[in-house]
């Protein structure tokens, strides 16, 4: 079983502690997000856990239970935002340096292979064009420079519970998906080009559009190849992840996270309907339950 830690909500940066609180315990509970009554006991136990997919924008407050990690036995490696936007519309994350700081030690202590840069979801405003994230994506790259061996990219996505956020974000700074298709395949060729020049594989994540003919790849976040060859691994599932998108190439995994619960405040994050409800959530979170917010009884158990 693959543990993604995890797509709605930022686990290194808020709940590290709750999270190896459960890997002491050896379980978690996760109530489905569309029946809370429905609630799965996913297990947390070594020889169920194949590798564990962080997903963050800060690391730090993980870092120190690594060796703690390594010893109990799990494999597991980091998809990592760092980008450096204008407007607001990242919200209260990292600053770029401390962004950078902390991945580069992350990668130190891991190896190149297992931290993954993610320069997404690319928004364009009046503030932020093509041009900003060409300049932009080279800057970060070049600081990167031997810290990862991939990064991964996707252009901004209008989610349904993200909507009134870009919208407000409109009125002060323009349409935020307002970029000629011309001007982005240019766009996408710069990022290819800055990539190359610092020994980057280059992966779209989720994109109904082929960038191929730009020199991206489709990839996948959960890349059950990259677990084989990373970890040597011949056990892990080559399903296709059901419950992600379409376009989403990542095979199947077990989410522990739950919605509303990241304060980062990004303008665009589907995983986030109220930044309101987000840091009710997170006052309320207890680390000792196993659940990430409440605290649910099992009523389903599961393993894969």
């Amino acid at each position: 079983m693959i543990i993604s830690a995890s797509r709605r909500t930022d686990i290194p940066a808020f709940y590290a502690r709750w999270f190896m609180n459960r890997i002491r315990a050896g379980y978690c509970t996760v109530p489905n997000p569309s029946n809370p009554k429905h609630v799965i006991r996913v297990s947390l136990a070594p020889g169920d856990v194949d590798v564990i997919v962080f997903w963050t924008r800060n690391a730090g407050p993980l870092l120190g239970h690594l060796d703690e990690l390594d010893a109990r036995g799990f494999p597991y490696y980091f998809q990592y935002t760092v980008m450096d936007n204008r407007d607001g519309i990242d919200g209260d994350s990292p600053s770029i340096d401390a962004a950078v700081g902390t991945f580069c030690r992350l990668s130190a202590r891991t190896g190149a292979g297992r931290v993954i840069w993610r320069y997404d979801p690319i928004a364009f405003t009046a503030t932020m064009d093509a041009d900003f994230h060409a300049r932009t994506f080279a800057s970060i790259a070049d600081r990167l420079r031997g810290a990862t061996n991939r990064v991964v990219i996707s252009i901004v996505d209008r989610y349904k519970k993200a909507g009134s956020r870009l919208s407000e974000l409109e009125a002060v700074s323009g349409q935020v998906d307002a970029c000629p298709s011309e001007r982005k395949r240019s766009l996408l060729r710069d990022l290819v080009e800055a990539a190359a020049r610092n020994g980057l594989e280059i992966f779209s994540c989720a994109e109904e559009e082929d960038f191929s003919a730009e020199g991206i790849r489709p990839g996948k976040c959960v890349d059950d190849l990259y677990i084989e060859r990373e970890f040597g691994l011949g056990t892990v599932s080559h399903r296709k992840d059901a419950s992600q998108r379409p376009a989403c190439g990542c095979a199947e995994s077990r989410d522990i996270g739950m919605y509303d619960s990241c304060l980062f405040g990004c303008k665009y994050c589907y995983a986030t309907s109220s930044f309101v409800r987000a840091r009710m959530n997170h006052e309320e979170h207890d680390p000792e339950s196993p659940s990430l917010i409440g605290h649910y009884e099992v009523t389903t158990t599961s393993s894969s």
